[in-house]
């Protein structure tokens, strides 16, 4: 069993089920379509993004992927899909390997989707070429900073990024808003208090 796998293997959605507050903010600043959701966990933010809009006669406006490498988390996103009366897709896959294709997706999520460094710029890199023009990032992630904090996150610093380390990655992009900044983050047991975060809404221009 992995790392994540034996985490999310208790029954408890450890990161609570109500989605990340910055994507809750911002969620409609994506157009509707297609959404991606990296390291998707247990399922609170693409369980969101799908019942957005979800209301007798208005159809969907999100059709929502979340990928993990946890096939346990993803058991219990679809739990909750269920739960909530929404529909999204999971797919188990290493981010090393997966491909998210290219100009695919309306929308991409990355909340606290912690990687080593080489293989977050890798990552980063794909989903510029994996949004649609016009599509849209939405990101939260600890920075270096949060090892000042016992709040939650990595405790090595190859797997935080700073603000200057993401725009390098996500050359191609447009920032509409892109800030480091402190804020308490309150999210099931596991992410409790105040953090030092990075957050990023950016656009792939259209042609």
């Amino acid at each position: 069993m992995s790392q994540w796998d034996d985490r999310y293997g208790a029954g408890e959605y450890v990161y609570g089920t109500e989605p990340n507050d910055f994507l809750a903010e911002m969620a409609e600043r994506i157009p509707p379509g297609r959404v991606l959701c990296l390291a998707e966990g247990q399922g609170r933010n693409a369980v969101f993004l799908s019942g957005l809009g979800a209301k007798p006669g208005a159809g969907l406006r999100y059709e929502v992927t979340g990928v993990d490498s946890s096939a346990v988390g993803l058991e219990m996103a679809q739990r909750l899909a269920t739960d909530r009366g929404v529909r999204i897709e999971t797919l188990v896959a290493d981010l090393a390997q997966f491909d998210p294709g290219v100009a695919v997706w309306d929308g991409i999520v990355s909340i606290f989707c912690h990687l080593p460094a080489p293989l977050r710029s890798e990552v980063m890199r794909k989903v510029v070429r994996a949004l649609r023009p016009g599509g849209v990032l939405i990101l939260e992630a600890y920075t270096p900073d949060q090892l000042r904090f016992e709040t939650g996150g990595p405790r090595s610093t190859d797997l935080l990024a700073s603000l200057a380390d993401l725009k390098s990655d996500l050359t191609g992009l447009r920032f509409d808003h892109a800030v480091e900044i402190e804020r308490d983050v309150v999210e099931g047991q596991l992410h409790r208090g105040r953090a030092a975060v990075v957050q990023i809404v950016a656009v792939r221009p259209e042609p």
